[in-house]
């Protein structure tokens, strides 16, 4: 027996057969090779419509590419006017508070619905999911429409208030326009699609956990803020995240339902492009909110632990 065990410790430790090493090594550069053929066309993609965009859109922002320009040539001038301006920066700030409040509110408003959904519908969970987000798939356009006439001076809001008495007819309340009704309707706007990353996250809590914290005393309440609401936090994360990147550029809704007081930066850089052609300011406005972006993107991905979210 001692003899047999020696030699098949021997035979373990004795260093492969170049045969088998070379087999191995044959597999690992097969893996290597598919690896990098499943990359390539996300790669090329990614290359062919986002770094290429951005590559022009910096040289834009320099000068060293001109369209509609009246002073062609190279330039920082246009990042050192953004700066010192304070017109573009004061619009990028409101923006950003904007897009902060909004996020807060939409994730605040979402959590409640994807916990009902996520713990006390059981089997009907997905069905309710559908049902919830099916009214969203309607146009864009026409909803914000919808919420024009409900903001209106005539609209529903007003009307009740005329009819309750709580306020007078021909002193309506000033609503349809300005940072409110934009922050009401991008609200609207998201939370359907914001539920989905919570409620993929609470989804996958372990019930077992929860059992455990009944056993050992926990209430529910202490259970929910111990256990669901921290084992939940990459879905927040991912929400408010999922909310604050469009919303931080937004110009459509501020088009229809801001007016002057509700402009925001996403309005200036679509109006640079557009209407005063001036793509180098535009250039400038852009590349900052990509970078912003970034740096947010960086933030969530350090602390947040966004990651976790591919264990669903």
């Amino acid at each position: 027996m001692g003899v047999e065990s020696t030699t098949h410790v021997a035979d373990e430790a004795a260093p492969p057969s170049p045969g088998r090493a070379k087999g191995q090594a044959s597999l690992l550069k097969g893996r290597r090779r598919l690896t990098q053929r499943l990359l390539a066309l996300p790669v090329i993609w990614l290359i062919i419509f986002f770094v290429v965009p951005v590559a022009l859109v910096a040289l834009y922002s320099v000068g060293l590419l001109n369209s509609f320009e009246r002073n062609p040539g190279y330039t920082w001038q246009a990042w050192g006017d953004f700066f010192t301006g304070g017109i573009y920066m004061r619009l990028f700030w409101r923006s950003l508070r904007v897009a902060i409040i909004v996020s807060v509110v939409v994730v605040v408003l979402a959590y409640p619905i994807a916990y009902f959904l996520s713990m006390v519908a059981a089997k009907y969970k997905y069905a309710l999911l559908i049902l919830m987000i099916t009214p969203f798939l309607t146009n864009f356009f026409l909803r914000i429409m919808a919420w024009k006439v409900i903001l209106a001076d005539q609209g529903l809001v007003n009307n009740f208030l005329f009819l309750t008495g709580l306020r007078a007819e021909g002193n309506p309340l000033d609503i349809a326009f300005g940072p409110i009704p934009v922050m009401i309707v991008l609200t609207y706007v998201w939370i359907p699609f914001v539920m989905l990353p919570i409620f993929a996250s609470l989804i996958s809590v372990d019930r077992d956990l929860l059992e455990a914290a009944n056993d050992l005393g926990a209430s529910r309440w202490r259970a929910f803020w111990q256990v669901t609401f921290p084992l939940s936090l990459p879905g927040i994360g991912a929400a408010f995240f999922f909310v604050f990147i469009p919303t931080i550029g937004e110009f459509v809704v501020p088009l229809f339902m801001g007016g002057p007081k509700g402009y925001m930066f996403g309005s200036a850089i679509n109006d640079l492009f557009g209407i005063s052609l001036n793509w180098r300011t535009g250039s400038v406005l852009s590349l900052w909110l990509v970078m912003v972006v970034f740096a947010f993107a960086y933030v969530f991905m350090k602390f947040v632990k966004l990651d976790r979210l591919a264990d669903v």
